[in-house]
């Protein structure tokens, strides 16, 4: 998986960023906001002696640093390429962040976000809020086709898919305290709640969701 994201803001300034399936050895020193022990996730299971910084945080540092001073809603052109097409969108630098750092928390080896890598690899840049129920419920449901292939019980009633959103909400809250005192602009901060109301969705509100999925696709 090779993902390109190419920026384009109001005042000219052009931004890239290459996301792949295996993390990117960043150079040290990093800031003390990734390391692993700052702000921590409840339900981190790494140690700090064995991973002293945050997978995740690393991951997510050059896009923080790059538009940490930046305002939400500007307008901006996004170009996303991968290994299959492109897609162009002229959008808010909010939803276009929340659509990049959420692949490159996916990405970053962090053992609780990891469990979105599969999904990442078929990756939908600035998907909507019904766009990531329909591929996170049926992402699950295949996964659980292929486990009842190989002779394990499968979990047809999602309680494993609202138990990983549960999970990943734990993780968003604690990467957005720890970007929080290092942003100016609020261009992260609202790209990682955007992520945070996705996740929630699917842990709070699973079955309001697929009532609504259901009356479209009895409908067609």
């Amino acid at each position: 998986m090779n993902v390109g994201y190419h920026f384009t803001l109001q005042d000219g300034r052009k931004i890239d960023f290459k996301v792949a399936d295996q993390p990117v050895d960043v150079r040290e020193p990093l800031p003390a906001w990734t390391r692993l022990e700052h702000c921590q996730c409840s339900n981190c299971p790494l140690k700090s002696k064995d991973s002293p910084h945050c997978p995740a945080a690393v991951a997510m540092l050059p896009v923080v640093d790059a538009f940490q001073a930046e305002d939400a809603y500007q307008p901006v052109e996004v170009r996303v390429d991968d290994d299959h097409r492109s897609y162009l969108k002229q959008t808010t630098l909010e939803e276009a962040l929340r659509s990049l750092l959420g692949l490159k928390m996916a990405t970053s080896g962090c053992p609780v976000l990891s469990e979105l890598k599969s999904m990442a690899v078929h990756h939908l840049p600035f998907a909507s809020s019904d766009e990531f129920i329909m591929r996170s419920v049926s992402h699950y449901l295949l996964q659980q086709y292929f486990a009842k292939r190989h002779e394990q019980e499968p979990d047809w009633d999602l309680q494993g898919l609202v138990a990983r959103n549960q999970r990943l909400q734990l993780v968003n809250q604690a990467l957005w305290q720890r970007i929080h005192a290092v942003c100016q602009g609020d261009s992260n901060l609202k790209a990682l709640l955007n992520f945070f109301s996705m996740a929630s969705s699917v842990s709070v509100s699973l079955e309001s969701q697929l009532r609504k999925l259901e009356a479209r696709i009895t409908q067609s």
